[in-house]
């Protein structure tokens, strides 16, 4: 073999090596993204049923349940957009500031009758934060107008969206009085 050839083959082989260790590295991340999804898009395509998922929006009023389950405390709540609702079921205690009405992040799987089994429910840390999705969400959908005011609870979405919102207030002159 002439010295061209082998410094070829040399080439060629890390080459292959190089390739093959961005698949794998690429091959581990994409099994360990955990993608952020609202009501409205479980229901439209629903994830792979082992895909973990951040499912964000609001609680809906009145649907929080307790359960125990073996002296383990289990929570059922529905999460919504405005647009659709998702059931969750979280075993656990949940955070001290969850409360129906406000902005949640629930982080776990789908099942096949489109519930979710939560793992991880992350509430609001104070009365003007909403994690980023959600409100993304909530504006995407129509719900919420950052313009004017804060965001609406829950229970108000039926009767409150961005093309409801009264005429003077697109009008900056007009905003606070």
């Amino acid at each position: 073999m002439t010295r061209k050839t082998r410094r070829l083959w040399l080439v060629v082989a890390c080459l292959i090596g190089l390739g093959s260790a961005a698949a794998l590295t690429l091959n581990a991340f994409s099994s360990n993204i955990v993608f952020f999804m609202a009501p409205s898009q479980v229901h439209m395509k629903p994830p792979p049923k082992d895909r973990t998922i951040r499912l964000g929006g609001m609680v809906v009023a009145g649907s929080v349940r307790q359960e125990k389950v073996k002296d383990t405390p289990v929570a059922i709540f529905d999460v919504t957009d405005g647009q659709d609702a998702v059931s969750v079921r979280y075993e656990g205690i949940l955070p001290d500031l969850f409360r129906e009405g406000q902005s949640v992040v629930a982080v776990g799987t789908i099942n096949p009758d489109g519930t979710m089994r939560a793992t991880e429910v992350l509430a609001k840390h104070d009365e003007t934060y909403m994690p980023k999705e959600v409100a993304e969400e909530l504006k995407r959908t129509g719900k919420w107008d950052p313009r004017y005011g804060k965001a609406p609870d829950a229970a108000s979405w039926n009767t409150m969206t961005a093309k409801d919102a009264p005429a003077k207030a697109s009008d900056p002159t007009q905003h606070g009085s």
